[in-house]
């Protein structure tokens, strides 16, 4: 009978570790976007593996040609906004200078949110990617599917990201003399889709011919957002990116709620620019962040888990090969493509006196963000910083 007992006992320890075995194999398991159930939205998830630690020789030589570069591009400290240059995860450099609020003296710091402008697009095609991803949206369903009334029958979502959708731009159509918008009242991304719905504005070109940057096409692409998620593009946003990776610094601008809380955007003279009749329109822009939440960003982005290869891929595939040359715009993503095969892929964006430069550098794991409230073009200049990473065709010493 002692036999017995212990024979059973010995059995369901076995058992019991098996199935504590198998209970923790469970856990292990993770859900790809596809198999979330339709109510659990898809989310960015930070970069989980760890980067090969840079040594500290290495660290400080590039940290010294970054910051010869600072000195030459913005002189006697003259730049007013950030810039963060990392590899590896591991900042390289970064500098905070000037004022966020010239009225009130604020200094811009590290956590400092200054306005995107167009980088918006990379965010906006990011939740539209998640969004196919998990097979909530494809990349060629066409837009009348899911936005109603849309008047251009052949524009895909791929067609919105890529800008060869042809539809014209909303800051043209809605001007003084185009008549058919009140520019007393604040215009909104819906109100954009109204006045294509309801006037013959035509297309720019025959959709799908050729390449034409264009905001309209973000604006749209955060409706759809919208229409997919049942959530506002601020929300959406909040949830698929900003609160799983942490960028506490990063939101999309509300008009409403948001106007006195903001670093406002500058002339070169320091006069301040003001809120206009298209500061409501997002997608497009009016996504403010931090160079330490692009870093998380970037990171996740390039992680090799953010989306499927296959459509990964996509996103860097060359879509306005009309002309030979070297520009060229994947899926929310500028580029350029040389003959020896080397590519660069980056975003710049300008609103008001907000300029902004990404950089993203995923063969060398390199990113670069400048970004400043008062009007320069001394922010696009940091491309040339790539050169101290790679085989990149730009002079480092060229003051253009």
């Amino acid at each position: 009978m002692t036999l017995i007992k212990k024979a059973n006992i010995a059995q369901i320890l076995a058992l019991s570790l098996a199935i504590s075995s198998c209970t923790k194999e469970i856990k292990k398991v993770e859900l790809t976007d596809a198999q979330l159930p339709k109510n659990v939205l898809p989310i960015v998830k930070p970069a989980s593996e760890e980067n090969t630690p840079l040594t500290a020789d290495y660290i400080a030589a590039k940290k010294a040609k970054i910051e010869t570069f600072y000195n030459k591009n913005w002189p006697n400290n003259s730049m007013n906004g950030s810039f963060l240059v990392a590899q590896n995860g591991q900042i390289l450099f970064e500098k905070y200078n000037g004022l966020a609020n010239f009225r009130d003296k604020d200094s811009i710091t590290s956590n400092t949110p200054i306005h995107l402008a167009s980088v918006s697009k990379v965010l906006t095609a990011t939740i539209i990617l998640k969004l196919v991803n998990a097979k909530r949206l494809d990349l060629d369903q066409k837009v009348t599917t899911l936005l109603k009334n849309f008047p251009y029958p052949e524009v895909t979502v791929r067609m919105l990201l890529n800008h060869r959708s042809g539809i014209r731009n909303y800051s043209y159509f809605t001007d003084r003399k185009a008549n058919t918008w009140d520019r007393h009242k604040t215009l909104t991304n819906q109100d954009v889709l109204n006045i294509m719905t309801t006037h013959d504005l035509g297309l720019e070109y025959k959709t799908g011919t050729r390449f034409q940057y264009c905001n309209t096409n973000y604006a749209m692409l955060a409706l759809i957002v919208e229409k997919v998620t049942q959530l506002s593009f601020k929300e959406a946003m909040h949830k698929m990116v900003f609160e799983p990776l942490g960028m506490k610094h990063s939101f999309v601008f509300d008009i409403k709620t948001d106007k006195k809380n903001i670093a406002p955007s500058y002339k070169g003279n320091k006069v301040e620019i003001g809120i206009d009749y298209l500061d409501a329109v997002y997608g497009d822009k009016n996504i403010f962040s931090t160079p330490r939440d692009m870093l998380k960003f970037d990171l996740a982005r390039n992680s090799g888990k953010f989306v499927e290869p296959a459509l990964w891929a996509q996103v860097f595939k060359p879509y306005s090969n009309e002309r030979k040359g070297t520009k060229n715009y994947g899926l929310g993503i500028r580029m350029l493509n040389w003959e020896t095969g080397q590519n660069f892929y980056f975003h710049n964006g300008w609103w008001h006196g907000y300029t902004s430069s990404y950089i993203t550098l995923p063969k060398e794991k390199v990113m670069i963000i400048a970004l400043s409230n008062k009007m320069t073009r001394n922010t696009y200049a940091v491309r040339k910083l790539a050169k101290l990473f790679g085989d990149y065709p730009f002079k480092l010493e060229d003051e253009e």
